[in-house]
């Protein structure tokens, strides 16, 4: 019972540990030369969940510029919002699930502590 609870207290770690990457992609959608970053799930030995934080190096486009040395050549971010939304929404309902799966096993433990007094 307390691994569950564990199991699902990593999922959330990890999982809002997505969010706020996901939230740092949005936020720096039109940041020149930023290059996104993403979450992977890794489980380990005590049945828990860690996030593993990557950052993609793919080139954004390329896009000509105006600035004070004339009109320049300038990397934009490699972030798609078309991508990033939808990961949040997502990654919402599965950290929805696991605070559903922490709730139901305090109940559960609740309840036997009822029948054991």
């Amino acid at each position: 019972m307390i691994s569950s609870i564990n199991s699902s207290l990593s999922a959330l770690h990890s999982f809002s540990k997505k969010q706020e990457s996901i939230a740092d992609n949005t936020a720096n959608v039109n940041t020149n030369d930023f290059k996104k970053t993403r979450v992977t799930f890794q489980a380990n030995e005590q049945n828990a969940v860690s996030p593993q934080i990557t950052r993609v190096e793919t080139p954004g486009p390329l896009v000509y510029e105006q600035t004070s040395k004339g009109s320049e050549l300038v990397e934009k971010s490699n972030v798609e919002i078309s991508e990033e939304i939808p990961q949040a929404m997502v990654n919402k309902r599965a950290y929805q699930a696991n605070v559903k799966m922490v709730q139901v096993a305090d109940e559960l433990i609740g309840s036997l502590l009822d029948i054991k007094g």
